[in-house]
C-alpha cells in the first residue's frame, strides 16, 4: 500500500481567546482538586465535534466551542477542598501565668531538696550523680538552658504533697496531744476516752481527705478544700480505681529512676578511675614522714591539677553521649576545647569555686540531723555549674572550626591558676577538716558529698 500524502498546509492558528476555552474539561484546571465523579460528570457533559474528533480537538466552530465552554462552566459544580483544622491556642490571663510561674519555681526548690536528699543516702545518692550529670548531658545536646530545668513540673507535685499532707495532719496532732494529756490527768476517765475516739474520727477523715486530694492531682490547693460534693460524683463512676492506677504508674514511671540511677553508677565508676591515684596518692602522704609526704603531695598534686581540668568536661562529655569510653576520650574533649576556649574556662571557675566553700563546712561535725544543709548548700552550688558545664560543650560542638589563637591561649593561661588555687585547697582540707585525712574522698566538684561514697 502506497502511504498517504503528508497535507501541504498547516491549519490556520486558534485565536488566544478561543485556545483558553476549547481545552478539554478532563484537562483544564487541576486533576488533583477534582473528584471522580466530578469529572466522569464533566466528560459526559462535554461532547466534541467532528471536525474536532479528526484533527484531535484543535479544529471546531467558534460559536460551538463557545457554547460548550459555557456548558461545562455551568454544569460542572465547584469542588472545595476541606480547609485544615487550626488548634486553638487558649490563651491564659495574667494571674494564670502568674500561678504558673510560681508553680515553676516551687517545684524548682523542692526539686533541689529531693536531689539534696538523695545525695546524703549511700546508694540513692546515684540518683543524686545521675541527675545532675543529665541536666549537663542534656544542655550540651540543646544548647538550651531551660531544657536543663529537668523534672520541676514533677517536683512540684510532690512538694506540694508534702506541703499539704503537713498542714493537713496537723488537727489529729492537736487532738493526740490533748488525749495525752487528758490521759496523763485522768487515766481511762470518759473524757480521755471522748478525746480518743474523737482522734481516731479525724485520723480516719484526714486520710480520706489525703487520698481525695491526691486523686485530684496533689496539688497545695487541693489539700485546702476538699469539694465534697465532687468527692461524691467520683464514688460513684465504675472506673475511678483503674484510673488512679494509671495515673500513679504513669507518675512513677516519668520519674525514670532506673535511667538516672544506671547514668550515676556508670558516672561513679569513671570518676573513680581518673580520682583513684591522686586521691590515693594524697591520702599516702598524710601517713608518711615529712620528706617522703612532701615529695607525695607534689605528685599527687599535678595529677589531681590534670583530672580536675579535665574531668568535668569528661563527666559532660560522657552524659552527652551515654557511652562510658567517652569518660575516658581525652583527645575529644581537648579538641573541643578549642572550639570554645572562653566557655570552658568560664564553665571550669565556676565549678572549682563554687565547691570551695563546701569544705569550709567540713571544718565542723555537722549533727546528723542537720545532715541534709550541707547536701542542699552543694546542691545549689554545683547544679549552676553542671549547667553551664553544658553550656561549653554545646557552644564546642555547633563550632566546626578552632577559635584563634589568642582566646585560646588566653584561656589556657587563666585555667591552670584557678586549678592550682583547688588543688592547694584540697592539700589543706586535711588538716581543717573534722574527718581529717578521708575528707579527701569527698570531692564536690565532681560528685556527691556523702562521707565514703563520694567518689
Amino acid at each position: 500500500m502506497s502511504e498517504p500524502p503528508l497535507p501541504t498546509a498547516l491549519p490556520p492558528p486558534l485565536p488566544v481567546e478561543m485556545e483558553e476555552v476549547v481545552v478539554p474539561p478532563v484537562l483544564a484546571g487541576s486533576e488533583t482538586n477534582r473528584s471522580g465523579p466530578d469529572r466522569l460528570k464533566a466528560e459526559l457533559q462535554y461532547k466534541p465535534g467532528v471536525g474536532e474528533e479528526a484533527r484531535g480537538g484543535v479544529s471546531q466552530g467558534e460559536p460551538d466551542r463557545l457554547k460548550a465552554g459555557l456548558q461545562y462552566t455551568l454544569s460542572v459544580e465547584p469542588h472545595h477542598s476541606p480547609s485544615p483544622a487550626v488548634p486553638v491556642v487558649e490563651k491564659r490571663g495574667f494571674f494564670q501565668k502568674v500561678g504558673s510561674g510560681l508553680d515553676w519555681l516551687f517545684g524548682l526548690a523542692a526539686l533541689l531538696v529531693l536531689v539534696a536528699a538523695c545525695s546524703v543516702v549511700p546508694v540513692l545518692n546515684f540518683l543524686s550523680l545521675g541527675y545532675l550529670l543529665h541536666v549537663s548531658g542534656t544542655i550540651a545536646r540543646t544548647g538550651r538552658f531551660r531544657d536543663g530545668f529537668i523534672g520541676v513540673r514533677k517536683a512540684a507535685v510532690l512538694g506540694s504533697l508534702a506541703a499539704g499532707v503537713w498542714i493537713v495532719v496537723w488537727p489529729a496532732r492537736l487532738l493526740s496531744t490533748m488525749w495525752k494529756d487528758a490521759e496523763l490527768i485522768s487515766p481511762g476517765s470518759g473524757i480521755a476516752k471522748g478525746w480518743h475516739a474523737g482522734l481516731i474520727v479525724v485520723i480516719v477523715l484526714t486520710l480520706a481527705h489525703i487520698v481525695w486530694a491526691c486523686v485530684r492531682g496533689g496539688k497545695l490547693r487541693h489539700f485546702l478544700w476538699p469539694q465534697p460534693l465532687r468527692f461524691k460524683r467520683w464514688l460513684s463512676t465504675p472506673e475511678k480505681f483503674g484510673n488512679l492506677q494509671g495515673m500513679i504508674t504513669g507518675y512513677i514511671v516519668g520519674l525514670r529512676l532506673p535511667f538516672y540511677f544506671w547514668l550515676g553508677l556508670r558516672g561513679f565508676v569513671g570518676a573513680l578511675v581518673w580520682l583513684i591515684v591522686p586521691v590515693g596518692i594524697l591520702l599516702g602522704a598524710t601517713r608518711l614522714p615529712v620528706g617522703g609526704s612532701v615529695l607525695l603531695s607534689l605528685l599527687g598534686g599535678m595529677l589531681l591539677l590534670m583530672v580536675a581540668i579535665h574531668l568535668p568536661f569528661l563527666q559532660a562529655h560522657f552524659a552527652q553521649t551515654d557511652r562510658f569510653s567517652a569518660m575516658f576520650e581525652l583527645r575529644e574533649v581537648r579538641r573541643l576545647f578549642l572550639r570554645a576556649p572562653l566557655a570552658f574556662w568560664f564553665a571550669l571557675i565556676i565549678t572549682l569555686l563554687f565547691a570551695v566553700p563546701l569544705y569550709l563546712l567540713k571544718i565542723e561535725l555537722t549533727p546528723r540531723e542537720l545532715a541534709w544543709l550541707p547536701s542542699l548548700l552543694f546542691v545549689i552550688f554545683i547544679f549552676p555549674a553542671r549547667v553551664l558545664t553544658g553550656w561549653a560543650m554545646s557552644r564546642a560542638t555547633r563550632h566546626e572550626q578552632p577559635r584563634h589563637w589568642f582566646p585560646r591561649w588566653m584561656a589556657r593561661l587563666g585555667i591552670v591558676p584557678v586549678a592550682l588555687a583547688y588543688t592547694l585547697v584540697v592539700y589543706f582540707t586535711p588538716y581543717l577538716s573534722w574527718n581529717g585525712a578521708w575528707c579527701l574522698l569527698e570531692q564536690h566538684a565532681f560528685l556527691v558529698p556523702a562521707p565514703l561514697m563520694a567518689l
